[in-house]
């Protein structure tokens, strides 16, 4: 074996790998030596794992001999119960007795502290919420909903109206895009999945009539104009910010107290950013002068001190958001649904954004994180985001982790995580270089789902993982283990032959989908929409021409009807390729039908609609995140068709 090879296993690198079809495959040496050069020479075994010691409830609790010698010790639980244990050897390592109650806890030994997070067996899960009754939920994209009084696009306001209309037609959840900061002085970064923090929120999304104000400018079209849409928002929540109450000003200041260095820094950093992109179009941090790359510099402190109301503006967006955020899910669960909102965790976030800058210790430099070759994405994925390294999780107790979750589900009653195949390995690919160059790097698994559920029974909030693509062996029997509901998607639920399973082939214990934001509509599906995409910008395809891959979807289409009609989701004749209407009725009728705890059906589909919101792997060649409902919510769920579509699938979920 190789030193290359050996310094790759030590840093977590898997050199073998296999693919989504099965294929063994290796990872190459100049992409080992990249990835390395990236990674640094820290090692796991490296860490002191004394930090955070993470453990199960009710079982016996080892640390390692470095944290303590045998003998007595206090333990002091989290709501300061105090308890005499006594520590013993166990092999090389110390044991105490087994704890009960899941927490966060302190065991003092004397001449340290231990931190101990005892984890239950479990996430929070749905019959804990409802008990054995199964419920469904819309997903949405918060920029295209419409209101009544309708604005240029979508806010937590109008998330707020979506939420009171579909609970009163029996939802009770309902899932929403990411709502992580952004980069607000730059329009042209809208993706949410590409966000500047997951620790504050979009504050674009503040609803600026909690401030006492109204979204002015023209009301959006089809497609959102977010050249236009960014700035004229700025402008009418500057204008909150300037005529704020002396109210308002102390509860701001309260907020910030509250949030601490971290909210301060990552103001700071708006305001910096807004700044440089304003004077030379500066993307991210490492574009400004060098002066301002340390957020504890003098530098920056002094423009700290110049640019106070700067700063302070920035401050009171994000009270505005959460504020707005906190209204939503009240909206939500006030109207009578049993989850409310469930957040959407990015995977990764931007290398040049307010985490990089405030604390990039914690995170992989110089390595993107993506996807190998997959039927998801042909070419592979790299998308140009980072995430956190495992070696610094442990570094510093998983604290950047803890945060990040808390932030996601502290105004949610769940949480939806992108990539969670991210929890078990990243596939994490050299700055530049293609997707295929990367290789898998293992992420500390069991102890991020253990604090997963500790943080999932905490906040009351359920748990799905977004489990698609090249799913390692065992990963899903671990997400069942913890209590995470997988994501099982009407296009890829199949057998061997190809068919598609009946509704009692799904599992209980998932979210079942008819799609997701990156994947064709119901309605696109059927037309053949996907396909038009495909051939038109020239994307991979299984098929050697746009005729083949036609011809398969025809055998696709009576697949599928065939498993509709024998679900008895539908009945008669396939449809024509043009008339997608009773499909898409079928289609949720089908999810509705399934034995899984929640079916989640897009926005989209819900009203019929053949385009998707973002088709992955593209940047300006589809109008991604850029697509609008064509009316307010209300509205739309009392149109004659699909009030019919929403009450079939609401009496098939309560039947």
């Amino acid at each position: 074996m190789s030193t290359l090879h050996d310094r790759a296993r030590r840093a977590g690198l898997q050199i073998d790998w296999e693919d989504a079809q099965g294929h063994a495959q290796r990872v190459s040496d100049a992409s080992l030596t990249a990835i390395l050069a990236a990674l640094g020479e820290s090692a796991p075994d490296d860490m002191d794992d004394c930090g955070l010691v993470i453990a199960d409830a009710g079982r016996a609790i080892t640390l390692p001999r470095t944290c303590a010698a045998p003998g007595p010790a206090e333990l002091i639980l989290e709501n300061g119960e105090r308890r005499h244990v006594m520590l013993t050897l166990s092999g090389d390592r110390l044991e105490i007795p087994a704890i009960a109650t899941p927490g966060y806890h302190r065991l003092d030994v004397g001449s340290r502290e231990v931190q101990l997070a005892v984890a239950p067996a479990r996430c929070f899960s749905v019959a804990d919420a409802v008990g054995a009754r199964r419920i469904w939920g819309p997903s949405v994209q918060i920029a295209a909903l419409r209101d009544r009084a309708d604005s240029a696009f979508g806010d937590f306001g109008t998330l707020a109206s979506a939420a009171r209309a579909f609970a009163a037609r029996g939802a009770d959840a309902l899932a929403i895009s990411p709502v992580h900061a952004l980069f607000p002085a730059d329009s042209s970064r809208f993706s949410p999945y590409a966000p500047s923090s997951r620790l504050f929120l979009n504050v674009l999304y503040a609803d600026p009539a909690l401030a006492g104000a109204a979204a002015t400018g023209p009301a959006g079209g089809d497609l959102i104009d977010w050249h236009h849409a960014i700035p004229e928002r700025l402008r009418t929540l500057r204008a909150a910010y300037d005529g704020r109450s002396d109210a308002v000003r102390a509860e701001v200041a309260a907020y910030a107290l509250n949030g601490g260095e971290d909210l301060e820094r990552h103001a700071r950093f708006d305001a910096l950013h807004a700044h440089f992109f304003a004077l030379s179009g500066a993307r991210g941090w490492q574009d400004w002068p060098s002066a301002y790359h340390d957020p504890a510099s003098p530098a920056v402190d002094r423009f700290a001190a110049e640019h106070a109301d700067e700063i302070g503006f920035y401050l009171f967006l994000q009270w505005l958001a959460a504020r707005s955020l906190q209204a939503a899910q009240r909206a939500a669960t006030g109207a009578g649904m049993a989850i409310g909102l469930i957040a959407d965790l990015a995977v990764g976030m931007d290398a040049g954004g307010s985490h990089a800058w405030s604390r990039p210790g914690d995170l992989l430099t110089g390595l993107s994180i993506g996807a190998p070759p997959d039927p998801l994405g042909p070419d592979g994925q790299s998308w140009g985001i980072t995430a956190f390294a495992p070696d610094a999780l442990r570094r510093t107790g998983f604290a950047p982790y803890i945060a990040t979750l808390r932030a996601a589900i502290g105004h949610a009653g769940g949480i939806r995580i992108d990539h969670a195949l991210g929890l078990r390995r990243l596939w994490v690919v050299p700055e530049g270089a293609s997707p295929t160059e990367g290789a898998y790097l293992t992420m500390p698994m069991t102890d991020m789902l253990r604090l997963l559920a500790l943080e999932s029974q905490r906040a009351q909030a359920i748990v799905i993982g977004e489990d698609l693509g090249t799913v390692p062996e065992g990963f899903r029997p671990a997400m069942d283990a913890a209590g995470m509901l997988g994501m099982r998607v009407l296009w890829f639920e199949r057998d061997a032959a190809g068919g598609f399973l009946p509704p009692a082939g799904y599992a209980r214990d998932a979210a079942a989908m008819t799609g997701t934001h990156d994947l064709a509509t119901v309605a696109g599906w059927w037309r053949g929409r996907d396909i038009d995409w495909t051939w038109r910008l020239g994307r991979s395809s299984p098929f050697p021409d746009e005729a083949a891959d036609r011809i398969a979807r025809a055998a696709d289409r009576t697949r599928l009807w065939d498993a509709f009609t024998a679900a008895g989701a539908a009945d008669g004749p396939e449809p024509p390729v043009e008339a997608e209407a009773p499909a898409v009725d079928a289609a949720l009728a089908f999810i509705g039908a399934t034995p899984s705890a929640l079916a989640i059906v897009p926005l989209e589909d819900v009203i019929g609609a053949v385009e998707q919101p973002n088709l992955p792997g593209t940047i300006d060649e589809h109008p991604n995140w850029r697509r609008r409902m064509p009316d307010a919510t209300d509205a739309l769920l009392a149109r004659a068709e699909v009030t019919a579509r929403v009450a079939a699938l609401d009496a098939t979920r309560r039947g």
